[in-house]
């Protein structure tokens, strides 16, 4: 093994099965050096896919315009054959001497993965220094993924804490931070295996064994995914939404719930969701939505944080979306939230509530004061009153049955029965069509 080029090389055979993979363009240089990259094919857990890792013990992993070419050849390589693409990325800039030279190789490198965007899946791994125009190229990916030592920035002054895998990954940027480089090369494996190789294919489906507990509140993702697939991504983003990638009767899916917390949505909690739905509507995976939550941020805080442009792109993910959609409501589901989210038409094509869930335009306690409130009247303890109100709402024009009956919702079912009712909404909607009308691409706001 060629000494300059190890890093780059073990990271490469901790990917690859049996460490073997075929490398490409292996003599081409850089200012008559070996070019500070490594590109190369093989199979991960039996799949093709394509990879390049930069090399720090190459001139300290500069990016010239001959290694960035290099790097677009596996991009086109990827994009001719349809298997996903793995960046590893660990460098300290590129050749500066005064001329545009790397801003322009830079800048076909990010349109080269712009234009495989949902088209393959890629996968970034961010192993050690990845800065500036790098750090705009890694961030394209459906997926980054860090290790502790890593920094991404895209100015300086680096060597903060703003750099962090922790502080990006707090910030949605890191999907998940990895301990090292075998606990990154067993992630992305995770990844891929609930990763169809392109838009075209259809989902993964593997061997799978049922859940060890039935669902309840407590156990909702491992009460409803098969035993051990689940796979949590983005856990350190947002407050109250959970998202991860699992399977249900072996089918790959994506998962999101609003239970995290019995705090509203925040700005944070919506654009986590958008870009969840986006990718697995990417790669045509089912998305399944538990929905439990007070609803959005009040417009006050709204006005403050972004709060309401955030939840017009989550409403506008979810109404796009053309991937199977099916909603569990698991207790409350008031207002905006359910249209945007679970609500049939823009939000799930299949609804399922539990038997105690509340679905109502208002949440309890605000449909008590506005259509109750001549009931409140001379009560002893209005408090006590508008709870014992709160309650009967939720029971009678909130409650789930009453929901069925005007249509709102498919199924009504126990929480045991959660499980078993996804897995027939999935069958029933495996041959799912979609027909839209012809444009560019849509312009809800970013």
């Amino acid at each position: 093994m060629d000494k300059i080029e190890s890093i780059a090389r073990e990271r490469l055979s901790a990917l690859f099965d049996g460490g073997v993979f075929t490398e490409l363009d292996a003599l081409r240089t850089e200012r008559e050096e070996p070019a500070a990259v490594i590109c190369a094919h093989g199979y991960v857990e039996g799949q093709a896919v394509c990879a390049f890792a930069q090399a720090p013990d190459v001139n300290s992993g500069v990016m010239g315009k001959n290694t960035a070419g290099k790097i677009r050849r596996i991009y086109s390589l990827a994009a001719k054959t349809g298997v996903p693409l793995v960046g590893i990325y660990d460098s300290s800039g590129v050749y500066v001497d005064g001329t545009a030279d790397s801003l322009t190789a830079y800048g076909k490198l990010i349109a080269a993965s712009a234009k495989l965007s949902g088209v393959v899946p890629q996968i970034s791994v961010i192993a050690g220094v990845c800065a500036g125009s790098a750090a705009l190229l890694a961030s394209e990916a459906d997926f980054v993924l860090a290790t502790e030592k890593a920094e991404l920035y895209l100015t300086p002054p680096f060597g903060t804490d703003a750099a962090k895998p922790e502080t990006l990954a707090k910030a949605g940027v890191i999907a998940a931070v990895c301990k090292d480089d075998a606990d990154a090369a067993e992630q992305v494996k995770s990844l891929l295996r609930k990763l169809p190789a392109n838009n075209l294919a259809g989902a993964p489906v593997a061997e799978f064994d049922e859940p060890e507990s039935a669902c309840t509140k407590e156990t909702l993702l491992t009460g409803l995914a098969d035993a051990g697939s689940l796979l949590p991504l983005y856990e350190a983003y947002g407050t109250s939404v959970e998202t991860a990638l699992a399977t249900v009767r072996g089918q790959a899916v994506g998962i999101i719930t609003t239970c995290k917390s019995d705090d509203a949505l925040t700005a944070d909690d919506a654009a986590k969701t958008a870009r969840f739905i986006r990718t697995c509507d990417a790669f045509s995976l089912p998305v399944l939505t538990v929905l439990d939550t007070q609803g959005f941020a009040a417009d006050t805080e709204a006005a403050k944080t972004g709060s309401l442009r955030a939840m017009t792109q989550l409403c506008g993910a979810y109404a796009e979306a053309t991937t199977v959609k099916i909603a569990l409501i698991a207790g409350e589901a008031c207002g905006a939230a359910f249209s945007a989210i679970a609500g049939r038409g823009a939000g799930s094509d299949y609804v399922i509530a539990w038997k105690d869930a509340a679905i109502a335009p208002l949440r309890p306690e605000a449909a008590v004061e506005f259509l109750w409130h001549d009931k409140l009247r001379g009560a002893a303890d209005v408090n006590a009153k508008r709870k014992e109100l709160a309650k009967e709402y939720k029971q009678t024009l909130a409650s789930a049955e009453k929901a069925a009956q005007i249509g709102t919702v498919d199924a009504v079912i126990a929480a045991g029965e959660s499980r078993q009712a996804i897995v027939g909404a999935l069958e029933l909607l495996e041959g799912k069509r979609v027909s839209n009308l012809p444009k560019k691409h849509s312009n809800i706001p970013f």
